[in-house]
C-alpha cells in the first residue's frame, strides 16, 4: 500500500464526534416517539437520520479502501458482523427468554416470526407483507423496531457489490448513486398511499442511504472542500432546525416517508457536510453528553423498544408516563453495559474467525428457536384446552363476505354483485368492518322479520362522507359510490355503523351522510354507536385473566375496555340532523362491566379481537335492539 493511499484512509476515515452527537439526536428522537408519542409525535424521523449517516459512513469506508486498493468483501462483511451481531444477538436471546415467560401463545408465535426474520435481517420484509388492517397492535411486537436494521443490512449486502462492479470505472459511481437515489425517491413518492410498502421496502428507502453516499463521494473530490466556519455554523443550525422541526410537527397521520422525508434527511445532510468545520457543532453535537449517547446509540436503539413492550406485557396494561420513563432509564443502563462489556470486546482485536463463527452460530440458533416457536404454536399447552379454544375463536365467518361485500381498500375498489337483495323492506348496512361483524345477527333478524339485506362495507372506512382516511385514499370515493347505490336502491332502512371516532372531520362527515340520506327521503336512518373496545383484544383478555387468576374470565368485566366516543354527545349530534341513535355500549355494558361471554362454550365469547363481534356477540346485539332497527310490521317503500 502506498503512503499516499494511507493518508487518504486516515484523512477521510478519521473519527468525527459531531456524527456521534447526530446519532444521539436520532436515537433520542426515536426513543421519545416510542416512549412519549403524545409529545414527540414525529420522532420516527430519527430512523431517517440514521439511514443518511449509515450511507455516508459505510460508503466512505468502501470508497477509501477501494481507492487505496485494499477493499475486500470478506473483510468488510466480517467487520459488519462484529459491529452488528454482538448487541443484536444479546437482545434477541433476552427477548426470546422474556417472551417465553411473559407472552400469550399468539403473541409468542408473532415473536417467533420476528426472531426468525430479525436473525436473517428481513424484519422489514416480514412487517411489510404481514401488515394490514387486521394485523395485531404494533405495540405488541417486541422486535418491531428492527425493520430499520433490515433495511441497512440489505444495503450493506448490495451496495459493496455495485461498487466492485464499477471498480474499473470508479467515476461512474456517482452516476450509480444518482440513478439509484432518484429512482428510489420517485418510487417512495409514487407509493405514498401504499403505506406498508413505502415505509418498509428497502427500494423506497434506498434514496436516503444514497443521499449519505453522495455526501461521502463529494467529500472525497479535490474541488469539494468543507465549508468555511461561518457557513458551516449556518448549515449545522439549519440542519438541526429541520430535524427537530420534523420530529415535533410530523405525526403518524402524516403522508410519510414520501416528500416529507426530505425534511429530516436534508437536515442530516447539512450537518454531515458541515459538522466537521462548525464551531457550533463542536460545542453542541461534539459535547461529552451527546457523544456518549451517540457511542451507545446502537445498543440503546436495540434495547428500548423490547423493554417497553415486555413491560406492558408484564403489567397486562398500558404503562404510565412514569413507568415508561423508568423503562427508558433502564434501557440506558443496559445500553452502556452492552457497549462496555459486549460490543467493545468483539470490535477490538483482529478479524478473529472464532468470533465470527460464534456470532453466526448464535444467529442461526435464534432463527431455529423462532421457527420452533411458530411450529409449536406458541407452546399453547401452557393453557387449558377450554381457555385456548375461547381465545382462538375465529373472527371472520362466511357471513362477512370478505372481498365481496367487505372490501379491502388497499387492494379492491368495487363491491361484488351479490351485496344487494331485492326483498322489501330493505335494510341497507353502510360502514367499516365492525358493521360487517353485525351480519350474523342481521341474518337472524332477516329470518324473523322477512327483510331484504344490503351490505356495503369497507375496512377502516366509516360511513362519513367527504372524509379522507390516512392510509386508505379510496375511502372518500367508496363512500360517494355507496351513496349513489343508496340513491338507486331507495332502501327502507339505512344502518350506519363504525368503530367510532372523536375526530371533528369524522363527526362532520357522519352528519353530512345523514343529511344526504334525508335528501333522498330515506324513511328510517339509524346510527348504531360503536361496540366496546378491548385494549388488547378480548381473547387475550381471557388468557390474561387465566394467567392472573387461574380461572375463566367473569361474564362481565370492566378492565381494559373502553368506549370510543361519547354516546350522549353523539346521540344529540345525529338526532339534530334527523337520524335515530342506538347505543351498542348500553346493550353490552352496565354498572358491573361489559359482557365478555354469553356462556361457557368457546363460541360464546362476544368479540374476536379488540372490536369485531363474534357470531354470538353479533346475534346478541341485534336481538337486543331488533325492535329499534326493524319494528314488527315495518313499512315497505
Amino acid at each position: 500500500m502506498k503512503l499516499a493511499d494511507k493518508s487518504i484512509v486516515r484523512s477521510f476515515g478519521s473519527y468525527r464526534p459531531d456524527i456521534d452527537g447526530l446519532r444521539a439526536l436520532a436515537v433520542l428522537a426515536v426513543i421519545a416517539f416510542h416512549g412519549f408519542p403524545e409529545y414527540i409525535a414525529g420522532g420516527f424521523v430519527g430512523v431517517d437520520v440514521f439511514f443518511v449517516i449509515s450511507g455516508f459512513l459505510i460508503s466512505g469506508i468502501i470508497f477509501d479502501e477501494s481507492r487505496a486498493g485494499i477493499f475486500s468483501l470478506q473483510r468488510f462483511y466480517a467487520r459488519r458482523v462484529r459491529r452488528i451481531f454482538p448487541a443484536l444477538l444479546l437482545v434477541l436471546v433476552v427477548s426470546l427468554l422474556a417472551g417465553w415467560w411473559l407472552l400469550l401463545p399468539d403473541q409468542l408465535v408473532r415473536l417467533g416470526k420476528q426472531l426468525g426474520a430479525s436473525a436473517v435481517f428481513v424484519s422489514n420484509l416480514y412487517l411489510w407483507f404481514q401488515s394490514g388492517y387486521f394485523s395485531p397492535d404494533a405495540r405488541t411486537f417486541p422486535l418491531l423496531h428492527l425493520w430499520s436494521l433490515g433495511v441497512e443490512e440489505q444495503f450493506y449486502i448490495v451496495w459493496p457489490l455495485i461498487i466492485i462492479g464499477l471498480r474499473r470505472k470508479p467515476n461512474w459511481t456517482i452516476f450509480a448513486i444518482v440513478l439509484i437515489g432518484v429512482s428510489s425517491f420517485y418510487l417512495s413518492v409514487a407509493l405514498i398511499d401504499n403505506h406498508e410498502a413505502d415505509f418498509y421496502s428497502p427500494v423506497t428507502r434506498a434514496w436516503e442511504l444514497m443521499l449519505g453516499a453522495s455526501l461521502a463521494w463529494f467529500r472525497r473530490r479535490d474541488d469539494m472542500a468543507p465549508p468555511f466556519k461561518r457557513s458551516a455554523d449556518i448549515a449545522t443550525i439549519a440542519g438541526l432546525i429541520l430535524i427537530l422541526g420534523s420530529a415535533l410537527l410530523f405525526d403518524q397521520q402524516s403522508s410519510y416517508p414520501g416528500w416529507l422525508a426530505l425534511v429530516p434527511t436534508i437536515g442530516t445532510s447539512l450537518i454531515v457536510w458541515s459538522g466537521a468545520s462548525s464551531g457550533f457543532a463542536s460545542s453542541v453535537l461534539s459535547a461529552r453528553a451527546p457523544v456518549f449517547i451517540g457511542l451507545i446509540s446502537y445498543p440503546l436503539y436495540l434495547w428500548h423498544w423490547p423493554l417497553l413492550v415486555f413491560a406492558e406485557a408484564f403489567k397486562f396494561a398500558q404503562l404510565t408516563q412514569l413507568e415508561r420513563g423508568i423503562v427508558i432509564a433502564v434501557s440506558f443502563i443496559l445500553a452502556w453495559l452492552t457497549y462496555r462489556f459486549v460490543e467493545s470486546r468483539f470490535r477490538t482485536g483482529g478479524a478473529n474467525r472464532a468470533k465470527i463463527a460464534t456470532l453466526s452460530t448464535g444467529m442461526i440458533f435464534v432463527a431455529i428457536a423462532g421457527f420452533a416457536i411458530v411450529e409449536g404454536q406458541g407452546f399453547e399447552t401452557r393453557f387449558p384446552k377450554e381457555i385456548r379454544e375461547i381465545a382462538e375463536v375465529s373472527g371472520y365467518p362466511a357471513s362477512w363476505r370478505v372481498h365481496e361485500c367487505l372490501i379491502d381498500l388497499k387492494k379492491e375498489t368495487a363491491f361484488g354483485k351479490g351485496c344487494m337483495e331485492e326483498a322489501r323492506p330493505l335494510l341497507f348496512v353502510w360502514g367499516d368492518s365492525t358493521a360487517t361483524a353485525l351480519m350474523p345477527g342481521l341474518r337472524q333478524l332477516q329470518l324473523e322479520r322477512s327483510l331484504g339485506l344490503a351490505q356495503f362495507t369497507s375496512n377502516s372506512c366509516g360511513p362519513w362522507l367527504s372524509v379522507d382516511v390516512p392510509g386508505y385514499p379510496n375511502c372518500r370515493s367508496i363512500n360517494d359510490e355507496i351513496l349513489r347505490i343508496v340513491a338507486g336502491a331507495r332502501p327502507d332502512i339505512v344502518l350506519l355503523h363504525g368503530r367510532g371516532s372523536t375526530r371533528a372531520d369524522d363527526i362532520a362527515g357522519l352528519k353530512e351522510t345523514i343529511l344526504a340520506l334525508r335528501a333522498l327521503s330515506i324513511a328510517h336512518i339509524i346510527v348504531l354507536g360503536p361496540v366496546p373496545v378491548w385494549k388488547r383484544g378480548l381473547p387475550n383478555e381471557v388468557l390474561r385473566y387465566f394467567v392472573m387468576n387461574n380461572a375463566l374470565i367473569p361474564a362481565r368485566s370492566s378492565q381494559r375496555v373502553y368506549q370510543s366516543w361519547n354516546d350522549a354527545q353523539m346521540r344529540s349530534a345525529v338526532m339534530d340532523v334527523g337520524a335515530e341513535y342506538i347505543s351498542a355500549w348500553d346493550a353490552f355494558c352496565d354498572a358491573d362491566g361489559c359482557l365478555t361471554r354469553l356462556g361457557e362454550k368457546p363460541e360464546d365469547i362476544v368479540a374476536s379481537d379488540a372490536h369485531h363481534l363474534t357470531e354470538s356477540g353479533s346475534k346478541f346485539l341485534i336481538k337486543s335492539i331488533r325492535d329499534k332497527i326493524a319494528p314488527v310490521g315495518s313499512p315497505r317503500r
